[in-house]
């Protein structure tokens, strides 16, 4: 039997309805807005903070004020304040630098230089093809003076700074070695990082170091891969060891040609959301690999390691890994400077993040003091034992 309600009472229904969907809206949204409340009141504490501090030093500090130097240093110190050693504000000079590096090119003589106990700067590195290469000049020479101003007395960041300059422009060192002072003048040029090294060893195995993944990087190691094995390479051993790390771009190149089709590698960000980061085509290199690593191969350079490993294509010899599995974006800002932020850690398709543990090779080996390379020997034994079976 069907039962009717009177039309006030329908009235009556529809009307609590609106009342209680009002009241939860409001709640919410009361809710929401003294959250919002909060966070702009947080933030004007912090405005007012720095407001005050930036009183107090025009009033009050003896020096000079460079104001784009004190504007810089607050974007700095903003970003370190998120406590993440990978995540950095960069000025505009420093972004155009780090553009170049990623490159795979860079403007200079083609030095590495370290600080030396003596208070000099000691050459740990010359770049083949560099101006510096050309002049003669050896790895563990000291430079003394650059331009007249003494190392000693400057400090090695700001001598190092005064090395820097744009293309085209010279540069004059005093550079010691074993007790007598010789000076070299260098004109500035562009410079094309070699970031991959390959040659053919004895018994047809194919040898390639990638010290870095950079733009340029993908170029030369397929070159390098084409030539091995056009050659006759029946394996191939790949030393990552200082490979720091680079380009997630110009990883998936290199790995495209060793893997099998497929989502190699994802990255997940802080919504949960995940992206598909390394992708491979069909076309695959089977030959036996093994992959050579240390405590410096970091980032990229873990993922070209554990990707490989993860699909069965290369075992890995060497030290535990540093631990690297978080990505940063670049954003570009107004001032011209740029943002660099940690976005998303990744994996591999088959295993965990690493980040903060590193990787552990399947063959763990550490060189000694005596010369002997017992990793790289490790790598090929492991090699020629593959290709026997």
């Amino acid at each position: 039997m069907n039962k009717k309600i009177s039309l006030g009472l329908a009235l009556s229904l529809i009307a609590v309805s609106i009342a209680v969907t009002f009241i939860l809206t409001s709640f919410f949204s009361l809710q929401s807005f003294n959250t919002k409340v909060m966070d702009v009141n947080e933030k004007g504490k912090k405005y007012e903070a720095l407001q005050s501090l930036d009183t107090v030093v025009r009033e009050s500090y003896f020096g000079d004020i460079n104001e784009q130097t004190l504007e810089d240093g607050i974007l700095k110190g903003y970003v370190q304040g998120l406590d993440d050693k990978y995540s950095r504000y960069l000025t505009e000079e420093e972004y155009l630098t780090e553009l170049n590096e990623n490159s795979g090119t860079l403007v200079g003589l083609g030095l590495t230089i370290t600080e030396d106990e003596s208070g000099y700067i000691r050459i740990s590195e010359i770049i083949s093809s560099s101006p510096a290469a050309d002049s003669g000049l050896l790895k563990d020479d000291l430079i003394t003076t650059i331009d007249g101003i003494d190392v000693k007395e400057v400090g090695f960041s700001e001598a190092a700074d005064a090395m820097k300059g744009t293309e085209g422009s010279t540069v004059t060192l005093t550079v010691r070695r074993d007790g007598k002072d010789t000076e070299y003048t260098f004109t500035r040029r562009s410079i094309v990082v070699t970031t991959v090294e390959a040659e053919m060893l004895g018994n047809l195995i194919g040898f390639i170091k990638i010290n870095s993944f950079k733009e340029n990087t993908p170029e030369q190691f397929i070159e390098a891969l084409e030539r091995l094995t056009a050659n006759g390479a029946r394996a191939i051993i790949f030393d990552l060891r200082g490979n720091g790390g680079g380009l997630v771009s110009a990883l998936e190149e290199c790995l495209d040609p060793l893997l099998p089709e497929g989502i190699i590698a994802t990255s997940e960000y802080k919504d949960g959301h995940t992206e598909t980061l390394i992708y491979s085509d069909s076309s695959e290199l089977k030959l036996p690999m093994s992959v050579i690593v240390d405590r410096q191969t970091a980032s990229a350079a873990e993922l070209f390691a554990a990707s490989l490993r993860d699909f069965g294509k290369a075992a890995i010899v060497g030290e535990q890994t540093y631990g690297k599995g978080v990505m940063q974006d670049i954003t570009e800002l107004e001032d011209g400077g740029a943002l660099i932020l940690t976005v998303a850690e990744y994996r591999t398709a088959y295993s965990e993040c690493y980040d903060g543990i590193g990787i552990t090779p399947d063959f763990p080996v550490e060189n000694g003091d005596d010369g002997i390379d017992m990793q790289y020997n490790k790598a090929v034994e492991i090699v020629q034992q593959m290709m026997i079976e």
